[in-house]
Protein backbone atom coordinates (compact mmCIF):
# COMPACT_ATOMS: atom_id res chain seq x y z
CA UNK A 1 0.00 0.00 0.00
CA UNK A 2 1.38 3.41 -0.91
CA UNK A 3 2.24 5.63 2.04
CA UNK A 4 -0.25 8.35 1.04
CA UNK A 5 -3.22 5.93 0.95
CA UNK A 6 -6.02 7.62 2.87
CA UNK A 7 -9.00 5.51 3.96
CA UNK A 8 -11.23 5.90 7.01
CA UNK A 9 -13.76 3.56 8.56
CA UNK A 10 -16.69 5.23 10.32
CA UNK A 11 -19.33 3.53 12.41
CA UNK A 12 -22.92 3.71 11.18
CA UNK A 13 -24.46 3.39 14.63
CA UNK A 14 -25.02 5.45 17.78
CA UNK A 15 -26.51 4.35 21.07
CA UNK A 16 -25.74 5.58 24.58
CA UNK A 17 -24.29 2.45 26.20
CA UNK A 18 -22.39 1.58 23.03
CA UNK A 19 -20.73 5.01 23.04
CA UNK A 20 -19.41 4.53 26.57
CA UNK A 21 -18.18 0.98 26.08
CA UNK A 22 -17.39 -0.41 22.63
CA UNK A 23 -17.24 2.83 20.66
CA UNK A 24 -14.70 4.42 22.99
CA UNK A 25 -12.52 1.31 22.70
CA UNK A 26 -12.86 1.23 18.91
CA UNK A 27 -11.77 4.86 18.64
CA UNK A 28 -8.89 4.39 21.09
CA UNK A 29 -7.80 1.29 19.17
CA UNK A 30 -7.83 3.18 15.85
CA UNK A 31 -10.53 0.87 14.48
CA UNK A 32 -13.01 3.62 13.59
CA UNK A 33 -12.41 7.31 12.98
CA UNK A 34 -15.93 8.70 12.93
CA UNK A 35 -19.62 7.96 13.37
CA UNK A 36 -22.89 8.66 11.60
CA UNK A 37 -26.52 8.65 12.66
CA UNK A 38 -29.91 8.94 10.99
CA UNK A 39 -33.55 8.82 12.12
CA UNK A 40 -33.70 5.02 11.74
CA UNK A 41 -30.63 4.56 13.96
CA UNK A 42 -32.07 6.90 16.60
CA UNK A 43 -35.46 5.19 16.42
CA UNK A 44 -33.78 1.92 17.40
CA UNK A 45 -31.49 3.51 20.00
CA UNK A 46 -34.08 5.59 21.86
CA UNK A 47 -36.16 2.52 22.71
CA UNK A 48 -33.34 1.28 25.00
CA UNK A 49 -33.43 1.52 28.80
CA UNK A 50 -30.35 3.75 28.86
CA UNK A 51 -32.57 6.69 27.81
CA UNK A 52 -35.32 6.10 30.36
CA UNK A 53 -34.06 8.45 33.05
CA UNK A 54 -33.48 11.39 30.69
CA UNK A 55 -36.88 10.83 29.09
CA UNK A 56 -38.52 11.09 32.52
CA UNK A 57 -36.69 14.35 33.21
CA UNK A 58 -37.94 15.81 29.91
CA UNK A 59 -41.61 14.90 30.37
CA UNK A 60 -43.97 17.75 29.56
CA UNK A 61 -41.74 19.21 26.85
CA UNK A 62 -42.68 19.19 23.18
CA UNK A 63 -41.84 15.86 21.50
CA UNK A 64 -39.40 17.22 18.94
CA UNK A 65 -37.61 19.09 21.73
CA UNK A 66 -37.36 15.84 23.73
CA UNK A 67 -35.97 13.98 20.70
CA UNK A 68 -33.43 16.71 19.98
CA UNK A 69 -32.27 16.83 23.60
CA UNK A 70 -31.74 13.05 23.66
CA UNK A 71 -30.04 13.01 20.26
CA UNK A 72 -27.83 16.02 21.01
CA UNK A 73 -26.64 14.38 24.23
CA UNK A 74 -25.43 11.35 22.24
CA UNK A 75 -23.91 13.45 19.46
CA UNK A 76 -22.06 15.58 22.02
CA UNK A 77 -20.69 12.46 23.72
CA UNK A 78 -19.60 10.94 20.41
CA UNK A 79 -17.99 14.24 19.40
CA UNK A 80 -16.15 14.37 22.72
CA UNK A 81 -14.78 10.85 22.24
CA UNK A 82 -13.73 11.67 18.66
CA UNK A 83 -12.30 15.13 19.40
CA UNK A 84 -8.66 14.01 19.90
CA UNK A 85 -8.75 12.39 16.43
CA UNK A 86 -10.18 15.56 14.92
CA UNK A 87 -7.54 17.74 16.58
CA UNK A 88 -4.81 15.49 15.22
CA UNK A 89 -6.32 15.29 11.71
CA UNK A 90 -9.26 17.57 10.78
CA UNK A 91 -10.29 15.15 8.01
CA UNK A 92 -11.46 12.62 10.60
CA UNK A 93 -13.10 12.48 14.01
CA UNK A 94 -16.60 13.55 12.90
CA UNK A 95 -20.07 12.54 14.01
CA UNK A 96 -23.11 13.32 11.84
CA UNK A 97 -26.59 14.41 12.93
CA UNK A 98 -29.39 14.60 10.36
CA UNK A 99 -31.82 17.48 10.15
CA UNK A 100 -35.55 16.73 10.44
CA UNK A 101 -36.26 14.69 7.25
CA UNK A 102 -39.57 16.52 6.82
CA UNK A 103 -37.56 19.61 5.86
CA UNK A 104 -36.03 17.95 2.77
CA UNK A 105 -37.84 20.34 0.40
CA UNK A 106 -37.43 23.49 2.49
CA UNK A 107 -33.99 25.06 2.10
CA UNK A 108 -34.53 27.96 4.51
CA UNK A 109 -35.79 25.72 7.33
CA UNK A 110 -32.97 23.21 6.72
CA UNK A 111 -30.35 25.96 6.94
CA UNK A 112 -31.88 27.38 10.13
CA UNK A 113 -32.16 23.97 11.80
CA UNK A 114 -28.68 22.89 10.70
CA UNK A 115 -27.11 26.06 12.04
CA UNK A 116 -29.08 25.88 15.29
CA UNK A 117 -28.20 22.22 15.94
CA UNK A 118 -24.52 22.86 15.22
CA UNK A 119 -24.43 25.79 17.64
CA UNK A 120 -26.33 23.95 20.37
CA UNK A 121 -24.14 20.83 20.17
CA UNK A 122 -21.14 23.17 20.29
CA UNK A 123 -18.43 20.82 19.03
CA UNK A 124 -16.35 21.62 15.93
CA UNK A 125 -16.29 17.98 14.77
CA UNK A 126 -20.01 17.66 14.06
CA UNK A 127 -21.36 17.27 10.52
CA UNK A 128 -24.90 18.30 9.70
CA UNK A 129 -26.46 15.62 7.52
CA UNK A 130 -28.64 16.84 4.66
CA UNK A 131 -30.45 14.77 2.00
CA UNK A 132 -29.32 15.44 -1.58
CA UNK A 133 -32.47 17.20 -2.82
CA UNK A 134 -32.86 20.52 -4.63
CA UNK A 135 -33.47 22.32 -1.33
CA UNK A 136 -30.66 20.30 0.22
CA UNK A 137 -28.05 21.64 -2.22
CA UNK A 138 -28.95 25.21 -1.30
CA UNK A 139 -28.62 24.32 2.39
CA UNK A 140 -25.28 22.55 1.85
CA UNK A 141 -23.80 25.63 0.17
CA UNK A 142 -25.08 27.95 2.91
CA UNK A 143 -23.81 25.81 5.80
CA UNK A 144 -20.34 25.34 4.29
CA UNK A 145 -20.19 29.12 3.76
CA UNK A 146 -20.99 29.52 7.47
CA UNK A 147 -18.11 27.20 8.42
CA UNK A 148 -20.29 24.18 9.26
CA UNK A 149 -19.28 20.72 8.06
CA UNK A 150 -21.83 18.83 5.96
CA UNK A 151 -22.69 15.22 5.19
CA UNK A 152 -24.70 15.03 1.92
CA UNK A 153 -26.79 11.88 2.20
CA UNK A 154 -28.95 9.59 0.03
CA UNK A 155 -26.77 10.07 -3.04
CA UNK A 156 -27.30 7.60 -5.90
CA UNK A 157 -26.86 9.52 -9.17
CA UNK A 158 -24.41 11.52 -11.26
CA UNK A 159 -26.77 14.53 -11.17
CA UNK A 160 -26.98 14.45 -7.36
CA UNK A 161 -23.21 14.11 -7.06
CA UNK A 162 -22.50 17.06 -9.36
CA UNK A 163 -25.13 19.17 -7.57
CA UNK A 164 -23.54 18.39 -4.17
CA UNK A 165 -20.04 19.20 -5.44
CA UNK A 166 -21.18 22.45 -7.06
CA UNK A 167 -22.88 23.44 -3.79
CA UNK A 168 -19.72 22.71 -1.80
CA UNK A 169 -17.53 24.52 -4.35
CA UNK A 170 -19.71 27.65 -4.10
CA UNK A 171 -19.83 27.42 -0.32
CA UNK A 172 -16.03 27.27 -0.09
CA UNK A 173 -15.71 30.22 -2.50
CA UNK A 174 -17.97 32.32 -0.23
CA UNK A 175 -16.03 31.19 2.84
CA UNK A 176 -12.74 32.12 1.18
CA UNK A 177 -13.89 35.68 0.44
CA UNK A 178 -15.48 36.23 3.84
CA UNK A 179 -12.97 34.70 6.24
CA UNK A 180 -9.25 34.49 6.82
CA UNK A 181 -9.30 30.77 7.63
CA UNK A 182 -6.49 28.57 6.42
CA UNK A 183 -7.66 25.56 4.37
CA UNK A 184 -6.76 23.25 7.26
CA UNK A 185 -9.45 25.05 9.30
CA UNK A 186 -12.16 24.84 6.64
CA UNK A 187 -15.29 22.80 7.36
CA UNK A 188 -15.22 19.33 5.83
CA UNK A 189 -17.83 17.72 3.60
CA UNK A 190 -18.63 14.17 2.55
CA UNK A 191 -20.85 12.87 -0.22
CA UNK A 192 -22.59 9.75 1.09
CA UNK A 193 -22.98 7.42 -1.89
CA UNK A 194 -25.40 4.59 -1.11
CA UNK A 195 -24.24 1.21 -2.35
CA UNK A 196 -25.96 -2.05 -1.41
CA UNK A 197 -29.53 -0.78 -1.89
CA UNK A 198 -28.95 -0.71 -5.65
CA UNK A 199 -27.88 -4.35 -5.62
CA UNK A 200 -30.83 -5.48 -3.54
CA UNK A 201 -33.19 -3.76 -5.96
CA UNK A 202 -31.59 -4.93 -9.23
CA UNK A 203 -29.82 -8.26 -8.60
CA UNK A 204 -32.80 -10.41 -9.65
CA UNK A 205 -32.91 -8.77 -13.10
CA UNK A 206 -29.13 -8.99 -13.49
CA UNK A 207 -29.17 -12.67 -12.62
CA UNK A 208 -31.89 -13.33 -15.21
CA UNK A 209 -29.64 -11.70 -17.81
CA UNK A 210 -26.54 -13.66 -16.78
CA UNK A 211 -24.85 -10.52 -15.48
CA UNK A 212 -22.84 -10.54 -12.24
CA UNK A 213 -24.84 -9.72 -9.11
CA UNK A 214 -23.70 -7.60 -6.13
CA UNK A 215 -21.83 -5.44 -8.63
CA UNK A 216 -24.07 -2.57 -9.77
CA UNK A 217 -23.89 -0.76 -6.42
CA UNK A 218 -20.08 -0.93 -6.45
CA UNK A 219 -19.67 0.18 -10.08
CA UNK A 220 -22.10 3.06 -9.57
CA UNK A 221 -20.28 4.14 -6.39
CA UNK A 222 -16.93 4.02 -8.20
CA UNK A 223 -18.29 6.16 -11.04
CA UNK A 224 -19.51 8.81 -8.56
CA UNK A 225 -16.17 8.55 -6.70
CA UNK A 226 -14.40 9.54 -9.95
CA UNK A 227 -16.67 12.60 -10.30
CA UNK A 228 -16.05 13.70 -6.71
CA UNK A 229 -12.27 13.33 -7.00
CA UNK A 230 -12.18 15.17 -10.36
CA UNK A 231 -13.42 18.31 -8.59
CA UNK A 232 -10.21 18.30 -6.54
CA UNK A 233 -11.82 19.97 -3.54
CA UNK A 234 -9.34 19.08 -0.77
CA UNK A 235 -11.92 19.22 2.02
CA UNK A 236 -14.46 16.89 0.37
CA UNK A 237 -14.34 13.10 0.36
CA UNK A 238 -16.53 10.28 -0.90
CA UNK A 239 -18.27 8.37 1.86
CA UNK A 240 -19.48 4.91 0.81
CA UNK A 241 -22.70 4.28 2.76
CA UNK A 242 -25.21 1.44 2.98
CA UNK A 243 -22.38 -1.11 2.91
CA UNK A 244 -23.88 -3.81 5.11
CA UNK A 245 -24.83 -7.06 3.37
CA UNK A 246 -28.17 -8.83 3.70
CA UNK A 247 -28.35 -12.62 3.98
CA UNK A 248 -25.48 -15.07 3.69
CA UNK A 249 -24.68 -14.83 -0.03
CA UNK A 250 -21.84 -12.34 0.52
CA UNK A 251 -19.14 -12.17 3.15
CA UNK A 252 -19.98 -9.43 5.69
CA UNK A 253 -17.05 -7.17 4.74
CA UNK A 254 -17.63 -7.53 0.97
CA UNK A 255 -18.58 -3.92 0.21
CA UNK A 256 -15.78 -2.42 2.31
CA UNK A 257 -13.14 -4.52 0.56
CA UNK A 258 -14.54 -3.85 -2.91
CA UNK A 259 -14.58 -0.09 -2.24
CA UNK A 260 -11.27 0.14 -0.40
CA UNK A 261 -10.13 3.27 -2.24
CA UNK A 262 -7.82 6.08 -1.24
CA UNK A 263 -9.25 9.44 -0.12
CA UNK A 264 -12.52 7.74 0.87
CA UNK A 265 -14.59 6.81 3.91
CA UNK A 266 -16.72 3.75 4.46
CA UNK A 267 -19.47 3.95 7.05
CA UNK A 268 -20.64 0.51 8.07
CA UNK A 269 -22.82 -1.20 10.68
CA UNK A 270 -21.16 -2.88 13.65
CA UNK A 271 -21.22 -6.48 12.43
CA UNK A 272 -19.63 -5.38 9.13
CA UNK A 273 -16.86 -3.51 10.96
CA UNK A 274 -16.20 -6.54 13.17
CA UNK A 275 -15.90 -8.77 10.09
CA UNK A 276 -13.63 -6.26 8.34
CA UNK A 277 -11.24 -6.24 11.30
CA UNK A 278 -10.62 -9.96 10.69
CA UNK A 279 -9.49 -9.39 7.09
CA UNK A 280 -5.83 -10.19 6.49
CA UNK A 281 -3.64 -8.98 3.64
CA UNK A 282 -5.96 -6.14 2.66
CA UNK A 283 -5.31 -4.76 -0.84
CA UNK A 284 -6.38 -1.53 -2.48
CA UNK A 285 -9.50 -2.27 -4.52
CA UNK A 286 -9.38 -2.22 -8.31
CA UNK A 287 -10.83 1.01 -9.70
CA UNK A 288 -12.14 0.77 -13.28
CA UNK A 289 -11.74 3.78 -15.57
CA UNK A 290 -14.68 6.08 -16.28
CA UNK A 291 -14.84 4.60 -19.80
CA UNK A 292 -15.09 1.03 -18.50
CA UNK A 293 -17.79 2.04 -16.04
CA UNK A 294 -19.80 3.77 -18.76
CA UNK A 295 -19.54 0.60 -20.83
CA UNK A 296 -20.89 -1.32 -17.82
CA UNK A 297 -23.85 1.09 -17.62
CA UNK A 298 -24.67 0.30 -21.27
CA UNK A 299 -24.76 -3.44 -20.43
CA UNK A 300 -27.10 -2.71 -17.53
CA UNK A 301 -29.39 -0.68 -19.78
CA UNK A 302 -29.44 -3.49 -22.37
CA UNK A 303 -30.51 -5.87 -19.59
CA UNK A 304 -33.63 -3.73 -19.16
CA UNK A 305 -32.64 -1.76 -16.06
CA UNK A 306 -33.62 1.91 -16.16
CA UNK A 307 -31.00 3.11 -13.69
CA UNK A 308 -32.39 6.64 -13.55
CA UNK A 309 -35.82 5.33 -12.57
CA UNK A 310 -34.37 2.84 -10.06
CA UNK A 311 -32.33 5.57 -8.36
CA UNK A 312 -35.33 7.92 -8.28
CA UNK A 313 -37.34 5.22 -6.50
CA UNK A 314 -34.50 4.56 -4.03
CA UNK A 315 -34.14 8.27 -3.21
CA UNK A 316 -37.88 8.61 -2.63
CA UNK A 317 -37.93 5.44 -0.55
CA UNK A 318 -34.97 6.60 1.52
CA UNK A 319 -36.61 9.95 2.27
CA UNK A 320 -39.88 8.22 3.15
CA UNK A 321 -38.11 5.70 5.43
CA UNK A 322 -36.43 8.54 7.34
CA UNK A 323 -39.71 10.44 7.67
CA UNK A 324 -41.50 7.31 8.96
CA UNK A 325 -38.71 6.61 11.47
CA UNK A 326 -38.77 10.24 12.64
CA UNK A 327 -42.56 10.10 13.11
CA UNK A 328 -42.21 6.88 15.12
CA UNK A 329 -39.57 8.50 17.34
CA UNK A 330 -41.90 11.40 18.16
CA UNK A 331 -44.84 9.03 18.66
CA UNK A 332 -42.83 7.02 21.20
CA UNK A 333 -41.83 10.03 23.36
Amino acid sequence: MQSNFSFSLWCDFIEREFLEKDFSKMVAGDVVKGATSNPIIFQQALSKDSYKKQKEELKGKNKKEIYETLAKSDIQRAAEILLPLFKNNPNDGYVSLEVDPNLCDDAKATIEEGERLFQEINYPNVMIKIPATKAGYEAMEALIAKGISVNATLVFTKEQTISCMEAFKKGYEVLKTQSNRAIKDYPRAVVSVFVSRLDRKCDTVLKQNNLPTATLGIKNAQYLYHIINNYELPCVRTLFASTGVKGNDLEPSYYIKELYHTHSINTAPLHTIEAFMQVNDLQEAYLPSVEKLEEYYKNIQEAGIDLEMVCKELIEQGLEDFKIAFAKILESL
